[in-house]
């Protein structure tokens, strides 16, 4: 590819198109890419729909050979997030590119200066758009489809960005488990004698009170989390609109809560991994996608799901009643699904050095199958 690259900062709808068509040229041959849906993909970087936008600044750019659109990267200012971590960092996602050493430093080198004039000292990513969306380029897995909300990336994405002087800062496991896992003896017992305790009681979200346990979702999300790296809030928009999600998308038996001594201090939440369904629909709802997709959703419970929040307030952690609660919520959930046919679930995503929660998973028969990295540099 010649190396004469230009960058196009996006600024109108034919950009923003360009900019999600993009992956196309990239993973056009890759079986394991899911084209994501692009209705879902233009509301996420739309302003009016999406509450990030409230709290940062987004510039989208291109980049062009002879015209063409051949990169793209995304940088963001999150205000929020620097106010909560007390510092001034700035960030990359959606970054697509091919194997071209050019390409990756210019999208690169524009993210950097736009970032720069913010006031950023540093840059961290990929996030597409925050570490409560899109996290870390994959650097290992790329034999299997992402899950739902997890990236895809060719294997050369993560050494092309080490190249440009970006640094690790952290990685984060994606976890697998299968349908035919058994729960180790002294495990079982523990979660049966949780069970039998008037102390522990677990319950699924209840969709007729669905703002109330939203509500209590977060509120544990935030207790448990709040110390973990990188860790960002959701705002009340935020929370609005996750419940909107929710509500198409799950049961109220995808969700477990947990209380001990009535105080609600343990949550799990799985979604259906709806890439199981859009893998071939190539990205379009209109005209047969829709059809198709509301099919598979209404005629069959979904053939993989996705872990991805898990919590218990940090009040347990470290104790005996926090193993149990962590347990029970995420078992509740495994045996709902497997008596219903899932066959596989992931658990995603886990920082590397969460090493409490690497064991217990671990110990409940799951393995390690993908790796997501992020990356910084100072500006």
């Amino acid at each position: 590819m010649s190396t004469a690259v230009t960058i196009r900062p996006v600024s109108d709808k034919a950009g923003i198109r360009a900019f999600l068509d993009v992956p196309f040229a990239i993973y056009g041959e890759d079986p394991n890419w899911v084209p994501p849906l692009y209705l879902e993909r233009m509301d996420h970087l739309n302003p009016k729909k999406n509450p990030y936008f409230r709290h940062a600044e987004v510039q989208l750019f291109l980049a062009e050979v002879n015209g063409t659109p051949v990169g793209r990267i995304s940088a963001q200012y999150d205000r929020l997030r620097n106010d909560h971590h007390r510092d001034s960092v700035g960030q990359f996602g959606f970054i697509e590119a091919p194997d071209d050493p050019a390409v990756f430093a210019a999208l690169a080198g524009a993210a950097g200066e736009w970032l720069r004039a913010r006031g950023a000292v540093r840059v961290q990513g990929p996030f597409s758009f925050s570490i409560n969306d899109e996290t870390g380029c994959l650097i290992d897995g790329f034999d299997t489809p992402p899950s739902m909300m997890m990236g895809h990336a060719r294997p050369y994405y993560g050494p092309r960005i080490a190249e440009l002087g970006f640094a690790k800062v952290k990685d984060t496991i994606a976890y697998s488990m299968d349908r035919s896992m058994k729960l180790p003896r002294a495990m079982d017992a523990m979660f049966n004698r949780a069970l039998a305790t008037d102390d522990i009681k677990v319950r699924p979200l209840d969709k007729k009170n669905l703002e109330r346990d939203l509500r209590i979702i977060i509120d544990i999300f935030n207790d448990a989390w709040s110390e973990n790296w990188g860790f960002v809030p959701f705002t009340p928009e935020e929370i609005t609109k996750l419940g909107n999600d929710l509500k198409m998308l799950v049961k109220g038996d995808y969700i477990s809560i947990a209380t001990y001594q009535g105080e609600p201090v343990a949550m799990a939440v799985t979604l259906p991994n709806i890439n199981d369904w859009i893998f071939d629909l190539k990205g379009r709802l209109l005209p047969f996608g829709l059809p198709k997709l509301l099919w598979r959703m209404l005629s069959r419970h979904p053939r993989s799901v996705r872990m991805p929040l898990m919590g218990v307030k940090k009040a347990y952690h470290g104790t005996a009643i926090g193993s149990a609660l962590a347990l029970t919520v995420i078992e509740t959930l495994r045996r709902y699904h497997v008596a219903r046919g899932t066959e596989q679930a992931e658990l995603s995503w886990i920082l590397e050095d969460n090493m409490p929660m690497r064991r217990m998973i671990e110990s409940l028969g799951a393995r390690p199958y993908k790796t997501y990295r992020v990356f910084e540099k100072d500006l």
